[in-house]
């Protein structure tokens, strides 16, 4: 028969009993690797009867599972048992200390007072730890590194795109970030994949990009600074292809507009077919060998795609120029000892009756605007959310938005009055960003080819 004693819970290892099984069921505890004890014991044979394994168990209450607890205190089979876990507990340290297995006693097991009693034996070691992913650390997170120096700046396009010349003019030095996609650009600094992002929002021809008009609404980045990127198109094909052989010109929507006029003079009455970017328009073209298709894009793009120039500055007007505006998490603080810009997008809900507000509040304190553009909004899919003073959020629709840059500092008191009064005017109204302009003289004559 066998019987458990509470003192064994101190004992985090698991139990198994190799002799005396018929005489009841056996114990097991769940415990950790490492460790295994293996428990033979019995009792004395001439305490027990066989026929009736505990004889007084209801006479004699004192008598509990074979071992006899008198009135006089514990005695009998007790002080065996204790001794043995005292034994038990001391050799438990020793192993566990000098990694050796105890032997001794009848037929090599170790016994105490010449009963059998545990026999410790090393359990199998546990299998590998599962390889988890390494947590973040703090140089993960590290600040970005000083203006222009190796920035990771995502542009959208491929290499040889206008907007990797552009995050080289903003950032010189820097390590440009291919995106297939303008928002994958604004994902990109938002995960800290890259710190800033370099993307056109305006054209002097094409007009602006509205694709990322609405990015910037939707996302929270700030711009921090502008560049004006001179464009100058070439038409490019694999080597060894006249312009007779072309049946089909692709490029960005963009280009193609802005080049329809020459390349209608020049005679090509070829398809127009409108992919990603310029670049990855040659690129294109280069990887399946296409000898009746021809790119309009960059001479760099020509460059690294290994395709030759059949025409150069084929665009429509000399003076074309694209706005890109840089993108960062955090915003820059505003100063005055600068030409500074300041954009911002405001709207309301009854409609464009404010507008004429909002246009007086910027003339009365001679602040010049040098963009106004209305976006319809209310069949968009996500709603504004406003949120009160008590930070009780709304979602809204509105029937248009409104974005504005203007030519002043956020640090000049006549702009931050200027604000003031357009807040009270509308019911939406958000800074996209103050930031330096762009004061870099271009002449179109002198323009250098990206």
């Amino acid at each position: 028969m066998k019987a458990f004693s509470p003192y064994s819970t101190d004992i985090k290892f698991l139990v198994h009993t190799s002799v005396a099984r018929s005489h009841g069921p056996t114990l097991h505890r769940v415990t950790p690797p490492g460790l295994t004890i293996q428990c033979a014991s019995r009792f004395d044979s001439a305490s027990v009867n066989p026929s009736n394994p505990n004889p007084s168990a209801a006479s004699n209450p004192q008598n509990i599972g074979g071992f006899n607890f008198g009135a006089a205190g514990h005695v009998g089979r007790r002080h065996e048992w204790q001794s043995s876990c005292s034994i038990l507990a001391s050799k438990v340290v020793s192993l566990q200390q000098d990694g050796e297995k105890i032997g001794g006693g009848v037929d090599g097991k170790p016994s105490v007072n010449g009963h059998p009693t545990l026999e410790l034996v090393a359990a199998p070691e546990s299998k590998a730890p599962v390889s988890l992913p390494k947590p973040l650390s703090i140089a993960d997170f590290s600040p970005s590194p000083m203006h222009g120096s190796q920035l990771r700046v995502a542009y959208q396009g491929v290499p040889g795109a206008y907007s990797e010349a552009a995050a080289g003019k903003a950032y010189p030095n820097c390590e440009a970030i291919p995106c297939d996609q303008f928002e994958v650009a604004f994902q990109a600094v938002e995960l800290w994949i890259a710190d800033r992002a370099v993307l056109p929002v305006e054209n002097s021809l094409g007009g602006s990009i509205h694709r990322n008009y609405d990015l910037l609404l939707r996302h929270r980045l700030h711009i921090v600074g502008e560049v004006q990127l001179p464009v100058h198109h070439c038409l490019l094909a694999l080597p060894g292809i006249r312009k007779e052989y072309l049946t089909r010109v692709i490029s960005h929507p963009q280009a193609l507009s802005q080049c329809e006029h020459t390349l209608t003079k020049m005679g090509l009455n070829v398809a127009r077919e409108a992919v990603d970017d310029t670049a990855g328009a040659a690129e294109y073209i280069a990887m399946n060998n296409l000898r009746d298709t021809a790119a309009i894009a960059s001479a760099r793009a020509a460059d690294l795609y290994g395709m030759q120039i059949l025409a150069d500055g084929i665009q429509d007007d000399s003076s074309n120029v694209t706005r890109f505006v840089m993108l960062a998490r955090e915003p820059i603080i505003p100063r005055t000892d600068r030409p500074f810009k300041t954009s911002i997008v405001f709207a309301h809900d009854k409609g464009t009756s404010v507008l004429f507000k909002v246009l007086s509040a910027f003339a009365f304190r001679n602040i010049s605007l040098t963009k106004i553009e209305s976006r319809p909004h209310r069949h968009r899919p996500r709603p504004i959310r406003l949120v009160d003073d008590a930070n009780v959020g709304t979602a809204k629709h509105f029937e248009y938005m409104f974005y504005v840059d203007f030519e002043a500092s956020l640090a000049e008191v006549r702009a931050q009055n200027a604000l003031a009064e357009v807040q009270e005017f509308t019911s939406f109204l958000r800074v996209l960003g103050s930031y330096p302009m762009d004061m870099t003289p271009w002449n179109p004559s002198s323009s250098s080819h990206v």
